[in-house]
């Protein structure tokens, strides 16, 4: 036999349904289902039982669930009055029930106010009326989002500066369902489909990251305008200068990067850990001789093999087991690392990888000699 929190559980998973029969149109009441025919064995506690469901009925409360009860004949008790069917008759009694009738007067002010505002939103809103209810409060500042871009697809504003009487960070703290709501109004040519970023996919200005670069070499300053200490430069002003045919170290600690040495026909880049991912659409940089220098730990092989999956071509130095067993002293604890197959690297590379990772050690290229880095570095400029 159905208890009420049994009723309970099972009115909240018709939520949903109801609010969608409330956006088609559809009747949904009256609502029931049977009671169940399983009893309790021992006496009291079937009398207790229908009690307990009794009391939580509308017959007690003024709302709610109706409990038909028939006479039935039981095993043990012989002819007993029991419940039958649950019912709820009217729409008020389910809602007074679940305590949403507050909640279900701003549903139905914010639909209307979006089929009056943006009927384009129809579609969506009939398919997500839990996420209507999720963002109750914010419809007002939603919907004048939507207007806005439905006006001026594609910006070109940060932001902060877009003229809608909102709050200056509600977008940024709303862009999971206005990405959905834009999506769903907006034509083709005002969405980039193959972006995930919402700024990108919706035609707005966004903080660029930058590329921090040297020239190693002096000629390369002069001819380029690039400092030999060091410079930040916009990824896409960076794409659009073509650099290609010299050398490019690339580093991922910021101190190897500002310390390498002079070397002709050379540019270094500070890699920034996981951050070479900026780089890979920079297409003449695969017309670049690429070293890679990072760290000997497995994340540092990890970025290696990542660059390798831009640039195909990269060479890593200073990342072999005879740079390790040389400065091992240095060694300390490493991060752990849960990757274990890494598609870029060499067979030499891979093996020290999976040593270093099994072992959790680092060895950070801070920690190498000077004239060791030189002459590792000559010997690949010599290459």
């Amino acid at each position: 036999m159905i208890t009420p929190d049994e009723i309970r559980k099972k009115a909240d998973r018709l939520y949903t349904p109801f609010l969608q029969s409330l956006l088609l149109g559809e009747p949904f009441f009256p609502l029931d289902w049977p009671a169940g025919r399983k009893i309790p064995d021992d006496y009291p506690k079937l009398e207790d039982a229908v009690q307990q469901l009794l009391k939580g009925s509308k017959k007690y409360l003024g709302y709610g669930y109706q409990v038909e009860l028939i006479q039935r004949k039981t095993r043990k008790f012989d002819m007993q009055s029991l419940p039958s069917r649950i019912t709820f008759e009217t729409e008020t009694d389910y809602l007074k029930f679940l305590n949403k009738e507050p909640e279900v007067a701003d549903f139905q002010q914010a639909v209307a106010r979006m089929r009056n505002e943006v009927p384009e939103l129809n579609i969506w809103l009939n398919q997500n009326p839990q996420k209507v209810i999720k963002n109750l409060g914010k419809w007002e500042d939603l919907l004048r989002v939507c207007l806005y871009f439905q006006k001026y697809p594609k910006p070109h504003l940060y932001l902060r500066e877009l003229p809608i009487n909102v709050h200056t960070k509600f977008i940024e703290k709303n862009k999971g369902i206005l990405n959905e709501l834009l999506s769903a109004i907006l034509p083709d040519g005002a969405i980039n489909p193959e972006e995930n970023d919402f700024e990108k996919r919706f035609g707005l200005r966004y903080a660029e990251p930058s590329v921090t670069i040297r020239a190693l070499d002096q000629n390369l300053q002069v001819k380029y305008g690039i400092s030999t200490s060091e410079m930040s430069i916009l990824i896409s002003d960076f794409e659009s200068r073509s650099l290609k045919g010299y050398r490019f170290i690339i580093t991922e600690n910021l101190m190897n990067f500002r310390t390498l040495p002079d070397l002709s026909n050379s540019f270094a880049l500070w890699g920034k850990g996981f951050n070479v991912a900026i780089l890979k659409d920079v297409e003449w940089l695969r017309h670049c001789q690429i070293i890679y220098w990072g760290d000997l730990d497995a994340q540092g092989f990890q970025i290696l093999s990542q660059l390798r999956s831009y640039f195909y071509e990269t060479i890593s130095v200073m990342m072999d087991r005879e740079t390790f067993e040389t400065f091992q002293e240095f060694a300390v604890p490493g991060t752990v690392c849960k990757v274990a197959n890494l598609s870029y690297l060499t067979p030499e590379e891979y093996d020290l990888f999976a040593d270093l990772s099994k072992r959790t050690i680092r060895l950070e290229q801070e920690k190498l000699r000077k004239d060791f880095v030189i002459g590792r570095l000559n010997n690949l400029a010599d290459r």
